[in-house]
């Protein structure tokens, strides 16, 4: 029989378990290419190699090693957070990446019982929204407006 020794590690580790084998098996689907042209599922593939590999060295810890035990779950975290991506994912089109992405930091600050909005948080803000738009957008000249259809 198999002693668990440590609940949180054995947990996560099942968890980037899972996460890596569907991206593994969503990016085979993707051409794979070569390190030098690389293609599609290259950096899916890559990514959810790590995330297994982690995953497993995870479980043995917790296998292994004594650990925390599980806590219970803040439902209330897990709620906003999945409540931030599901807006972003329906505000970047219309409303474009700054006002997405100002609702997704707003709502995943929500879930938190520490924040408070005040000035330090509102020059964080304006200085991540700025810093995504700059690199994904102009940076990296991916194709989502900045601006969206709300604000013509």
């Amino acid at each position: 029989m198999i002693r668990i020794r440590g609940e949180k590690d054995l947990g996560i580790g099942a968890i980037y378990l899972a996460l890596g084998l569907v991206g593994f098996i969503v990016a085979r689907d993707y051409s794979f290419g070569t390190a030098g042209r690389m293609g599609p599922g290259y950096f899916p593939t890559v990514i959810s190699s790590l995330l297994m590999v982690f995953g497993i060295a995870t479980v043995a810890k917790g296998l292994l090693r004594d650990g925390e035990p599980l806590g219970s779950i803040n439902w209330k975290g897990l709620a906003f957070v999945t409540l931030s991506v599901c807006a972003f994912g329906f505000l970047l089109e219309t409303a474009g990446l700054a006002a997405a992405l100002l609702v997704l930091i707003l709502i995943c600050a929500a879930a938190s019982e520490r924040f408070r909005f005040d000035i330090r948080a509102v020059v964080g803000l304006v200085a991540l929204v700025v810093f995504c738009v700059a690199v994904f957008v102009e940076g990296l000249g991916l194709p989502m407006p900045i601006f969206g259809e709300w604000f013509r």
